[in-house]
């Protein structure tokens, strides 16, 4: 069980990779070692500016495979042909929700239609 507290604490900043610290890579991954999966590489110093984010996504893409919505699912969402932020699925009272970090409000979470809503294409990884 996911302590939901702790994520709402996370402040972000771009690069952001040691809690509190968090970009939206950051959070996917804390909460990914938070639930007991396997990491993913923490691609220290990679940035959503211009097209660094993407090319290690797409870099990394043939470690993980394409699943439906799940919990620990990393959410991949695109502008146009780029990946341009990620999110992180998580059980909330039975119902499954993405936590983002962003740099508005630092961290959110919804619903996970309601966050699909916002970008044009969202692809789910584990």
């Amino acid at each position: 069980m996911l302590n939901i507290d702790k994520y709402l604490s996370v402040t972000w900043q771009m690069g952001g990779r040691v809690f509190p610290v968090l970009d939206c890579y950051g959070i996917v991954h804390e909460v990914r070692r938070d639930l007991g999966l396997p990491e993913w590489p923490a691609f220290e110093g990679v940035i959503k500016e211009g097209s660094e984010m993407n090319n290690a996504c797409e870099g990394f893409m043939g470690n993980v495979k394409q699943c439906q919505p799940c919990e620990g699912a990393v959410a991949a969402c695109y502008k146009g042909q780029l990946i341009s932020h990620l999110g992180v699925v998580v059980r909330l009272n039975g119902i499954l929700q993405v936590i983002e970090s962003n740099p508005r409000k630092n961290v959110t979470i919804l619903p996970l239609r309601r966050f699909e809503r916002q970008y044009a294409k969202v692809e789910y990884y584990q």
